[in-house]
């Protein structure tokens, strides 16, 4: 059954039409540059295929801003026999990036919902957090957009994401401290108001996930 979603939080990715995609020549060409930038030369047997190589890794690192994370949740039912409990998909592996390093976000996002009266199939959660995670991204506003994109959709009685990631901005590169993972948090409706529903949430979290990265 469709809903009309609600406009008002939902965010939109700026568009290729609204910046001017370059063509991909000119990306290869850049990649090129860059190379030449960082001390070696493009035109050796080791790199000569690496700019092709490199657009496309990005078409792949970057697919999020093909999708429209609305439509991925469209599709809902009703068909619950009165379901009014938590739904939540746990350890959802994400790879994202960086927006002020282009080096990469990876971590585990952690979706749930209550349903209000109807529910949607759980790959779209997944496919939801996979759209907003395939670009480049803050971990805080990428939090934000899972969650509210959810919300403003599916219209259920509350909505949680917890996402857990390692930045190699912070890791590998900067002040060099691997292991530091940063979690971050956004609780809508009834996980926000209701201290008893957070903490079952949080529960059903747990801290038996897998280790980030495998």
């Amino acid at each position: 059954m469709n809903v009309a979603t609600p406009k008002s939080r939902l965010t939109k990715a700026t568009t290729v039409a609204e910046t001017g995609r370059p063509s991909r020549a000119e990306a290869e060409a850049a990649v090129r540059t860059l190379i030449r930038w960082a001390g070696d030369n493009p035109d050796r047997e080791g790199l000569v295929g690496t700019p092709d190589r490199v657009v496309r890794s990005y078409e792949e690192f970057f697919a999020g801003y093909e999708v429209d994370p609305v439509g991925l949740l469209e599709r809902t039912f009703e068909e619950t026999d009165g379901y009014d409990e938590i739904v939540l998909l746990r350890d959802i592996r994400l790879e994202s990036y960086c927006e002020h390093h282009i080096v990469p976000i990876i971590g585990r996002a952690h979706v749930a919902y209550l349903p209000h009266r109807r529910v949607v199939g759980i790959s779209k959660l997944a496919r939801v957090v996979e759209a907003y995670a395939k670009r480049m991204q803050i971990q805080e506003k990428m939090t934000a957009q899972i969650a509210n994109t959810i919300n403003d959709v599916l219209q259920p009685r509350g909505v949680a994401v917890v996402i857990e990631a390692q930045h190699q901005c912070m890791t590998t590169r900067g002040i060099h401290k691997p292991g530091v993972s940063m979690v971050t948090s956004r609780m809508l409706g009834v996980f926000r108001d209701d201290p008893m529903t957070r903490r079952e949430l949080l529960a059903m979290i747990g801290r038996a996930s897998a280790p980030i990265g495998e």
